[in-house]
């Protein structure tokens, strides 16, 4: 079933646990205003759900669904979370094969140490030790297909941030009023 319009942008920002993709995806709506949909996994499964991440979870169909409607309804869609290829990557290429307008996914690619440090300076760090992280960490768990562009540490936020909106386009287009 086709999804969006031929104006409409699906973007998919993947990424292990601190490696910056809520706080590129917080960015690039930010710089658009009205009109992105942002689609984090980590609301709709933890907050929306209250899941546990696990193949053939509710979460996945939760996070298709969200952004199928918004893409319909009009918006440009950021989806953004850890999203495990095993997991979610059949929903991923589904969505993007069914979307009517340009997709753009990018993977952000932090190493394991960087990994840890970073997850140091965050509120769940109280909550999350070393070692579940470490259980969670997939070192490079690309899409089949070549389909992402792989952002690595030296690229930092407004970097970041500037090339999703100029690779997707969104930079030229307008936010809704």
């Amino acid at each position: 079933m086709k999804v969006g319009t031929t104006q409409t942008r699906l973007v998919v920002l993947r990424g292990n646990s601190a490696s910056g993709k809520s706080s590129v995806a917080a960015g690039v709506r930010e710089r658009f205003g009205r009109g992105l949909a942002l689609v984090g996994q980590d609301n709709l499964r933890r907050t929306v759900l209250r899941e546990r991440d696990r193949p053939g979870a509710a979460s996945i169909g939760l996070i298709d669904t969200v952004a199928g409607y918004a893409l319909d309804a009009g918006y440009h869609v950021v989806i953004e979370g850890i999203l495990y290829a095993d997991r979610y990557g059949e929903m991923l290429a589904r969505l993007r094969t069914d979307h009517r307008g340009p997709c753009h996914a990018y993977y952000l690619h932090v190493p394991w140490e960087e990994t840890l440090a970073r997850h140091a300076t965050k509120p769940i760090a109280d909550e999350v030790g070393a070692a579940q992280l470490r259980d969670w960490y997939r070192e490079l768990d690309l899409l089949p297909g070549g389909v992402e562009t792989v952002i690595g540490p030296d690229s930092d936020l407004a970097r970041t941030v500037d090339r999703i909106m100029h690779d997707t386009g969104l930079a030229g287009l307008p936010a809704r009023e």
